[in-house]
C-alpha cells in the first residue's frame, strides 16, 4: 500500500476532495484533475526504509553532486556531501544518525537551481545541527528553483533516531550533510542514494602503533 507523508496530507486532501466533487459534476474536469492528483500522491509518497548496514545514512534520495572539505560555524571543519533531489525522487528527509538537536537556523534566500554549487550559500535553506556519539553533524535543506516550501518543525532539544524522518522540501531541491571529522564518506560524486537506506559514511579506523 502506498504511504503518503504527513507533510503532503493537505495537498493530497485538497486535490482529492476537488477530484471527488468533479466526478459527480463534470467528467471532463475530473479527467483534467486526475493527473495533478496522481502527481501529488506520487510526489508525497513515503516508503518505509531499512538501513543496508551499519554506518551513517543518506538524509535524502537523489544523486551525490559534491563531496568537499568545508567548515561551518556550528561544527568547524567538516566534509560536506551534497545530494540533489529531482522532481521524481522521494522528498522526505531523514536523520543520518542518532542525535540530539542543538542548532537550528532558517536563512531566506534565492531560488537558483539547487544542484549549482552556490545554491548552498545563496538559496533559501534550513540548518539543523545535532550531537551524536561520533560528534556533531549538520543537515541543510536547500530550496531549489521549483521548491516553494521547506518544512521547519524541528526544535532544539529534539531527539531523532538513525533514519528517522525529520522534514521535507516540496519539489526539486538539495540536502547537504556535514559529517563530523570522525566519519569517512563511502560514496562518490554521481552515486545514487536513498534516504534512510544507503550508507554514505563510516567511522574512521584509528591506527595504533
Amino acid at each position: 500500500m502506498l504511504k503518503i507523508s504527513r507533510y503532503g496530507w493537505f495537498e493530497v486532501g485538497v486535490f482529492g476532495f476537488v477530484f471527488a466533487a468533479a466526478c459527480f459534476t463534470s467528467r471532463c474536469l475530473a479527467c483534467f484533475l486526475f493527473f495533478p492528483l496522481a502527481f501529488f500522491i506520487y510526489f508525497f509518497r513515503d516508503p518505509d526504509r531499512e538501513p543496508e548496514r551499519d554506518g551513517w545514512l543518506s538524509p535524502a534520495d537523489g544523486r551525490v553532486v559534491e563531496i568537499i572539505d568545508t567548515e561551518h560555524e556550528y561544527l568547524g571543519k567538516a566534509v560536506k556531501i551534497g545530494i540533489f533531489m529531482n522532481g521524481w525522487d522521494v522528498h522526505v528527509n531523514r536523520f543520518p544518525f542518532t542525535g540530539t538537536v542543538e542548532y537550528v537556523r532558517y536563512m531566506p534566500g534565492k531560488k537558483k537551481v539547487a544542484f549549482a554549487p552556490k545554491a548552498s550559500d545563496v538559496n533559501e535553506r534550513f540548518y539543523v545541527g545535532a550531537r551524536s556519539e561520533d560528534g556533531r553533524f549538520l543537515l541543510c535543506q536547500i530550496a531549489g528553483i521549483m521548491a516553494r516550501r521547506i518544512t521547519k518543525d524541528v526544535a532544539i532539544g529534539d531527539e531523532y533516531g538513525r533514519g528517522e524522518r525529520y522534514g521535507m522540501i516540496k519539489l526539486g531541491s538539495k540536502v547537504d550533510l556535514y559529517l563530523p571529522a570522525s566519519i569517512r564518506p563511502t560514496v562518490n560524486t554521481g552515486d545514487r542514494v536513498k534516504a534512510g537506506q544507503t550508507v554514505i559514511g563510516v567511522k574512521r579506523i584509528e591506527r595504533t602503533e
